[in-house]
């Protein structure tokens, strides 16, 4: 004779039978109309607020510019009216012109030999295996740990005897020395990112493994490019340390030397500073805008590996 067992009970909140165990429901998100009236009128004043904010420094630089050479004593005060005296006198009686052609060809250096260099590195890195691959990458990071006073003294007598003191292609070779090992570790990171069947189909169509790398790769890497070139720009057009150490002919100096002569022991030409300041902000404002489109991709290209 066979025994019916009975059916045990569930217990309560118990998953039904259907359902996959593990599950969980998930959560609604709140759209924006269902926002509440009060959390959308919090949110946009901090919108408001934090926009104000990073504005406002540069509002004022540009306010105090157009003010004369002694309106930024009065700050707060708009008598007198505006004018352009301060950007007539910088760019008519000073050497600033001349600062800013040595400042522009320095930094369209760095970024070109610092394009080259981190982009052929992080190919290098993330496509090869050899001897010391893995301590390479370390490397590259800990360059970046030491501060730059520990390293001019090193930097003056390797280029004190190569002959390279005073002259673009020393601070070039110094700025790339700081902008490529970061440049190398990001790209590495953004190569990975892509396809080893690519290299793969180049070999099979004869390619070299440079024709590879410059015909295949580097047009689906333009975002990295972007952000190399952004970074490697910034780092030449706004240091001082560097360039203040190893120029020393007036004819060879940058902005951020050149601007030092506006400082006195005992008194500043703010209202030509920020003259200069208004300008120097141009170059780097279009290099920004010639970039903002591939600058996220590139910055975050690199987190995952897909």
């Amino acid at each position: 004779m066979s025994t019916v067992t009975a059916p045990r009970n569930k217990p309560a909140g118990a998953a039904p039978a259907h359902a996959a165990p593990g599950t969980r429901k998930a959560r609604k998100v709140r759209g924006r109309e269902e926002r509440s009236p009060l959390a959308s009128l919090g949110l946009h004043a901090a919108l408001v607020t934090a926009s104000v904010v990073a504005v406002f420094p540069i509002v004022y630089m540009v306010f105090i510019s157009l003010r004369g050479r002694s309106g930024w004593t009065k700050p707060t005060s708009a008598e007198g009216g505006l004018e352009i005296s301060n950007y007539a006198y910088v760019l008519t009686e000073t050497e600033f012109p001349r600062w800013f052609a040595n400042s522009v060809l320095v930094a369209a250096g760095t970024t070109l030999v610092g394009v080259f260099v981190a982009a052929s590195t992080g190919y290098a890195i993330s496509r090869m295996r050899f001897p010391g691959h893995r301590s390479l990458m370390w490397v590259l990071l800990i360059t970046q740990m030491f501060p730059v006073a520990v390293l001019i003294v090193a930097l003056y007598n390797i280029l004190g005897g190569l002959g390279l003191l005073d002259s673009y292609l020393g601070l070039i070779l110094t700025y790339c020395s700081v902008s490529v090992p970061f440049c190398a570790w990001m790209m590495k990171g953004y190569f990975d990112t892509i396809p080893h069947e690519i290299d793969e189909a180049g070999r099979v169509d004869g390619l070299t493994p440079f024709g590879t790398f410059y015909r295949l790769i580097l047009p689906l890497a333009k975002p990295g490019l972007a952000v190399t070139a952004f970074y490697s720009f910034l780092t030449a057009w706004g240091e001082v340390a560097f360039a203040r150490a190893f120029l020393s002919s007036d004819s060879m100096l940058t902005l951020s030397v050149g601007l030092q002569s506006f400082i006195g022991q005992h008194k500043a030409e703010w209202g030509y500073l920020t003259a200069c300041a208004v300008i120097i902000t141009v170059p780097a404002g279009l290099v920004f805008l010639l970039v903002q489109r591939n600058l996220v991709a590139g910055l975050t290209a690199g987190g995952t590996k897909g």
